[in-house]
């Protein structure tokens, strides 16, 4: 099993952004790095905050993130989901709203 405490120590120098900031960011202190990069199995959700954070792909470290994240079958949609579609929706729904908003008008 690969050391996921080193890979992400390795990352971050990589990226050469502080880790001071990457803390602050998530909330964490710089101890709290430092003792990750010592851990042998670091969360794969840990993994992915920091992965977005200093804009890193680890799935290819790190074997068991790779089939959870790039293999996500394509999202599917219908063939009348498209620009007209959802053009005409919210057309028909800002007219709706104008019409709610002058019958409220009319009221008062």
């Amino acid at each position: 099993m690969e050391h996921r405490g080193e890979i992400i120590k390795n990352a971050i120098y990589q990226s050469g952004m502080p880790i001071s900031a990457i803390a602050k960011q998530m909330g964490k202190s710089r101890r709290w790095f430092y003792q990750i990069f010592e851990q042998k199995n670091v969360t794969i959700d840990t993994i992915l905050t920091i992965g977005k954070i200093i804009h890193y792909d680890f799935t290819q470290e790190i074997k068991e993130m790779y089939p959870k994240i790039v293999h996500e079958p394509p999202q599917e949609y219908p063939e009348e989901e498209t620009v007209d579609y959802w053009k005409n929706k919210y057309i028909k729904l800002l007219e709706a709203y104008n019409s709610l908003l002058l019958k409220n008008k009319d009221d008062l």
